[in-house]
């Protein structure tokens, strides 16, 4: 492919076009559209809104199962034999405490998650003043998950000071009837739009990997730049066993990245966050991502564990990022990056294996 073609990419997703859809689905599906001049094209952008910082996010999974909804891809699901531990919303003091963990280890955003189908007016009554301490405690960008929710739930959350509401459109519409059957995707149209009614800035994100067509992604990529949704995850969906998604076909690091690459040019202006599933699918390539997508999680998802912090953040700060915090002091990050590690030599049965035949 000619190098003019992957500039036109830039300079669309810049001037504010969208992309055609057969454009979208050669840049997914094209074996002549090289990666790394399609990694460079969307770092660009990225780039532009982004300069070469990172945010970095840290789940809380405050509420774990007792989940009505059957979401075919979920751990928590009512359809699912996942061996989870189940418990009811964490004590306030265990959920301000990891608010603490989260801004102490340099997390720009802490995002507290609840199993449930949504929260009652007394739930919402009880988070909004979790937010308000939280905010008052530690300077700490806030978002919430916790479900369906309507406009007065949301302007009780937005008066308290929540930064973000999370809600996943996950899949298209066509495809959605195919991953759950207790809500629909409108459903999840209503909380985001009920969110935007009150000036309550929107997560919301995609799971690549559940069966799709590649004109599912594009569709929902579209959707989310329509909402003109603040921060845009895009996970890889995790094959846990006892879900009713286990068996899926597999994601390669090339198609991962391409994806994230659509989702820039689409969505120029969102905070695109590479999660979960990043360790799993990326493989060996999972720094590249850092070129279209601008944060990440770290400490792991809901139910599966991801990298350790300081490894990601060490992969962060060797492909020459930077982290973006809250905070003024930094030293202590960069401290837990440069950590040496001690080099271990090979022992003899290693060196001279036939001598242990």
């Amino acid at each position: 492919m000619e190098t003019t073609f992957y500039q036109e990419l830039t300079t669309i997703s810049l001037s504010g076009e969208l992309l055609s859809d057969a454009t979208c689905e050669k840049l997914l599906t094209a074996s002549e559209i090289e990666l790394l001049p399609l990694l460079n094209a969307a770092y660009q952008v990225r780039k532009t809104y982004f300069q070469n910082e990172v945010q970095l996010h840290i789940l809380n999974n405050a509420q774990n199962g007792y989940c009505p909804e059957d979401c075919h891809y979920c751990a928590q699901a009512s359809s699912a034999t996942t061996d989870i531990e189940a418990y009811p919303l964490k004590p306030d003091a265990e959920i301000l405490a990891e608010a603490e963990r989260a801004y102490q280890s340099g997390a720009y955003r802490y995002c507290i998650v609840m199993s449930g189908r949504g929260p009652s007016p007394k739930r919402v009554s009880h988070l909004a003043k979790l937010i308000r301490t939280v905010k008052a405690r530690y300077p700490i960008e806030v978002c919430l998950s916790a479900g369906l929710i309507d406009v007065d739930a949301a302007g009780i959350l937005k008066e308290a000071g929540l930064d973000r509401l999370n809600h996943n459109l996950n899949t298209s519409e066509a495809h959605y009837p195919k991953i759950c059957s207790t809500h629909s995707y409108q459903d999840r149209m209503d909380t985001l739009q009920a969110a935007q009614r009150v000036g309550l800035a929107c997560c919301s994100g995609v799971i690549v990997g559940m069966g799709e067509e590649t004109v599912d992604l594009i569709r929902v990529a579209k959707e989310l730049r329509h909402l003109e949704v603040a921060s845009l995850p895009v996970n890889f969906f995790l094959p846990i066993s006892g879900t009713r998604l286990a068996e899926m076909p597999t994601l390669t690091p090339d198609y991962c990245l391409r994806v994230l690459c659509l989702y820039r040019f689409l969505n120029p202006r969102a905070e695109i966050r590479v999660a979960a599933g990043r360790e799993h699918h990326f493989r060996s390539m999972e720094v590249m991502a850092l070129y279209p997508a601008n944060s990440m999680f770290i400490d792991g998802y809901l139910n599966a564990e991801g990298s350790t912090a300081s490894r990601t953040l060490q992969m962060i700060r060797d492909a020459g990022f930077t982290i973006q915090t809250n905070g003024d002091d930094v030293e202590h990050l960069k401290r837990r990056e440069t950590e040496k590690r001690d080099v271990l030599l090979k022992e003899l049965k290693v060196l001279r294996p036939r001598m242990e035949s």
